[in-house]
């Protein structure tokens, strides 16, 4: 067909010179592949450099701690794709001493590899005649077929896979899956393509159709719950702190994070001053307490969006095992409260 043709030729003249696009090694094209899972290149690739830098090989990753592997990913966001990196980087060195699996139902069984990354790895280190399927490919096949089934349904997934194999060429199926998330990623993107200068635009049935802004379709819409938080900054008279590691399943697992109260809403002086001074830190004596910030920083993630405030808590006595706060920045943080502390707002 005439379509991979096409697609190939404008990703021949089109393409991003990518680091992971070098080389064939499964190590370095899983590590991209996991960076980039709900990230952007730009946004992925300087973590890409440093991974690699420190960990140029599947042994020097497992035998790393977590915590090194989170203060590295710090920022990316998506912690528990870190986890499950550093967890499979172990399976990989330790228990088939270091060689990735060669095929896509093999991959399938590493933690943290689901139906796209595995693909994404079989096609491209081992040429596997296996099509990837993300939010660029739906997109492309969508608008191109003016397919309006539901991308956010099992069933949906099936179909675009199985008219993308139909699409390949299957000797040489790595440029193809390259070519089409990279003709998603720069030229059929999601608002306002410039379809003027489309190589497909006179065989797309969606801008023939004017329905290019309408497709794909997904009815599914993401249910965002929001929460309160109120970060506690003790201060003691060494001017020492305290931060505490967040073991529970959830967001943020075995990030550090100063001492937390949640509330329903936004936290005013009042319900602050009385939680600290009655529970939280009833037996510390209380000698000062100041809000840090004017606005509430709003931090969003995929199914929450976080109202976050960080409150000032001065102590007439010594924490007992408190942290000097220079050394904060070792420990890995999530971003939002990094970036409090990179400000030295910590001292407001």
């Amino acid at each position: 067909m005439n379509f991979h043709n096409i697609l190939v030729n404008w990703y021949l003249q089109n393409k991003r010179d990518l680091p992971w696009r070098n080389t064939t090694d499964p190590y370095l094209i899983w590590l991209s592949e996991i960076m980039l899972q709900q990230t952007r290149v730009v946004q992925g690739m300087p973590y890409f450099f440093s991974f690699t830098k420190e960990f140029p090989t599947v042994f020097h990753l497992a035998n790393a701690s977590e915590e090194q592997v989170l203060k590295l990913w710090q920022g990316l966001g998506y912690y528990s794709r870190a986890r499950n990196l550093h967890k499979t980087a172990q399976y990989v060195a330790n228990e088939l001493n270091g060689v990735f699996p060669e095929n896509y139902k093999e991959l399938l069984k590493l933690k943290g590899v689901g139906e796209y990354t595995a693909a994404a790895i079989a096609s491209f280190s081992y040429n596997e005649a296996v099509p990837v399927v993300d939010g660029n490919v739906f997109r492309v096949l969508s608008r191109y077929f003016d397919i309006e089934s539901d991308i956010a349904l099992p069933a949906t997934k099936k179909e675009f896979t199985e008219l993308a194999f139909e699409l390949m060429p299957k000797d040489n199926p790595a440029i193809f899956n390259q070519a089409i998330m990279e003709f998603g990623a720069l030229q059929c993107v999601p608002k306002s393509p410039d379809c003027k200068v489309c190589d497909f635009n006179e065989s797309c049935a969606a801008l023939q159709k004017k329905k290019v802004a309408a497709l794909p379709v997904k009815l599914k819409k993401t249910k965002v719950t929001n929460r309160f938080f109120n970060y506690l900054i003790l201060e003691d008279i060494l001017g020492n702190t305290l931060i505490q590691k967040r073991e529970a399943k959830g967001i943020w697992h075995n990030l550090y994070e100063f001492p937390l109260f949640e509330t329903t809403d936004i936290a005013d002086f009042t319900t602050v001053s009385n939680a600290v001074q009655n529970d939280i830190f009833s037996t510390y004596n209380i000698i000062g307490i100041e809000g840090c910030d004017e606005a509430t920083v709003v931090h969003k993630l995929s199914h929450q969006h976080l109202h976050i405030q960080f409150w000032k808590i001065k102590i007439a006595e010594k924490i007992e095992n408190g942290l000097v706060v220079s050394e904060l920045k070792k420990f890995p943080f999530p971003i939002v409260i990094y970036n409090f502390i990179e400000k030295q707002e910590i001292n407001c």
